[in-house]
C-alpha cells in the first residue's frame, strides 16, 4: 500500500493544538452512526513501539494535573493544506471514527471523538462521522460501513473492535487508518497504532489513591467496578493493587464485573448498584473502570463522599468539570492522537509503526492528583521517577503475563 507521510504533517501541526473535552454520559447499547453536519446526536477512550526506560530515568519536572490552557494563536492550517490531506479527492477533509462505546461517556471513548471534532472544526475540515457503541461482533461491518462515507481518515478508538482491521485496510488502502490500540494489536503495514502500559498506569492509580486515604484516614478498601474480567481489566486490577499497598500493606481492592463479556462496560444500573453496596460495606475510594457507566457511578461516589476518579480523561482536574474528581487516571486517547501527530512531524512515526507511551517518560499517561499536598505531589514524583527507571519491571511482567495467560 501506498499512502503520502507529507500529507500528515499538516494534519500533526493542528493536531498538537486540540484540547480534549469531556461531555455528558448517554448510556445507548446499540451502534449508532452519527450524521457528519446539522444533526443532533451524542457529543462523543488505551497507547506504538515503545523503547525501554533507561535506567535511572527521571520523571517529568510536574506530575500535577495540567492547567486549563487555550488553544494558541496560529492554530490553523496554512492556506491549500486541507487538498494535501484529501486522500479520496472530494474537496473536503473528513475524519470517521468507530468508537466501542457511547460517543458521549466523558471518559474513555469520548476523548479520541472530542479531539477529532475540536481538530476539524479548528481547521474547516468537514464534520466528523462517528459511529458508536460498535459491538466486537459487528465491527467489519460497521467499520467497513464508515470507510465508504467518504472519510479520509479512520480513527479507530479501542483494540476490542480491531479484529477486522487487516481486512479492512487492505480493501480501502486511500484511507490512512489509525488504532488507539490500548494492550496492543498486531502491527500491519497498513496501520499506525498507539498503546500503553496498563500496570505502569495503574499503579500510579492505586499508589495516589492509597496517598490520599491515609491522609483521610476512614476505611482500608477500594471498590474496583469493571466490565467482565477481561485480560487488560486484570492487569489493571492487580497493578492498582500492588500501587496502593505500597502505600500501606493493610489497604485492599475489590474487583467487581458489572457488564455482559466481552466489552460491556456501559451497563449503568448494574455498576451504580456494586457502588452502592461497596458504600454499604465501607469503601473509602472507587475506581469506576468504565464507559457509558463512568460518570454516574462518580456522581453517585461523590454524593457517597468517596475518593473517586477517572478513567482515561486527562481533563477532570480542570476547573470546567461539574463533577468532583480526586484523581485524573490518564490514558486519554485524545492526548495519544495529538503526541502521535506530533511524531509525524518530526518524522519519527509512520505507517506501520507503533508508539508505546510510558508513565515518566511521556506527559500522557499515569495518575496525578488534582490538588494534592506538597508531601504527595513529591511521593507521586518519586514513584514516576522510579517506573520511568525500570524498578517495577520484573513485576509489571508477571502481571501481564498472569492477565493476559491463556485458559
Amino acid at each position: 500500500m501506498k499512502k503520502h507521510p507529507g500529507r500528515w504533517i499538516a494534519v500533526a501541526a493542528a493536531a498538537t493544538l486540540v484540547v480534549a473535552a469531556c461531555g455528558g454520559d448517554d448510556d445507548d447499547g446499540a451502534a449508532s452512526t452519527e450524521a457528519p453536519a446539522g444533526s443532533e446526536a451524542p457529543a462523543g477512550s488505551e497507547a506504538p513501539a515503545a523503547s525501554e526506560a533507561p535506567a535511572g530515568t527521571e520523571a517529568p519536572a510536574d506530575t500535577e494535573a495540567p492547567a486549563d490552557s487555550e488553544a494558541p494563536a496560529g492554530s490553523e492550517l496554512p492556506a491549500g493544506a486541507a487538498g494535501e490531506i484529501d486522500n479520496n479527492g472530494d474537496g473536503e477533509v473528513r475524519f470517521g471514527i468507530a468508537a466501542a462505546g457511547p460517543a458521549d461517556d466523558g471518559a474513555y471513548y469520548q476523548a479520541v471523538v472530542d479531539a477529532a471534532r475540536q481538530l476539524s472544526e479548528a481547521n474547516g475540515f468537514a464534520e466528523p462521522i462517528v459511529v458508536d457503541n460498535i459491538q466486537a461482533a459487528d465491527a467489519a461491518t460497521a467499520i467497513g460501513d464508515l470507510a465508504q462515507q467518504g472519510v479520509d481518515v479512520i480513527i479507530v478508538g479501542a483494540s476490542e473492535i480491531a479484529e477486522p482491521l487487516p481486512q479492512l485496510i487492505a480493501e480501502y488502502p486511500d484511507i490512512f487508518w489509525y488504532c488507539n490500540c490500548g494492550a496492543g494489536f498486531p502491527e500491519d503495514p497498513g496501520l499506525a497504532q498507539s498503546t500503553d502500559d496498563g500496570a505502569e498506569i495503574s499503579y500510579t492509580a492505586g499508589y495516589a489513591t492509597g496517598l490520599l486515604m491515609q491522609e483521610r484516614g476512614e476505611g482500608t478498601n477500594v471498590s474496583f467496578i469493571g466490565c467482565c474480567d477481561l485480560g487488560f481489566e486484570k492487569q489493571a486490577f492487580m497493578a492498582f493493587e500492588l500501587g496502593l499497598q505500597a502505600v500501606d500493606p493493610s489497604y485492599t481492592v475489590t474487583y467487581v464485573p458489572t457488564g455482559d463479556f466481552p466489552f460491556d462496560f456501559d451497563n449503568t444500573a448494574n455498576a451504580t448498584a456494586a457502588l452502592q453496596t461497596a458504600i454499604d460495606n465501607g469503601a473509602a475510594a472507587v475506581y469506576p473502570y468504565l464507559g457509558g457507566a463512568h460518570r454516574p457511578v462518580v456522581q453517585a461516589a461523590n454524593e457517597a463522599g468517596l475518593i473517586t476518579m477517572s478513567a482515561g480523561s486527562s481533563t477532570v482536574c480542570e476547573p470546567e468539570e461539574e463533577l468532583n474528581y480526586d484523581i485524573a487516571v490518564k490514558f486519554d486517547g485524545g492526548d495519544y492522537v495529538r503526541a502521535v501527530m506530533a511524531d509525524i512531524i518530526d518524522g519519527e512515526f509512520q505507517e506501520g509503526d507503533i508508539k508505546q507511551f510510558k508513565v515518566g517518560i511521556d506527559p500522557e499517561p499515569g495518575a496525578v492528583i488534582c490538588d494534592p499536598t506538597p508531601e504527595q505531589q513529591e511521593a507521586m514524583d518519586e514513584v514516576y521517577a522510579q517506573i520511568a527507571a525500570g524498578d517495577f519491571a520484573e513485576q509489571f511482567g508477571a502481571i501481564a503475563a498472569e492477565a493476559f495467560a491463556e485458559g
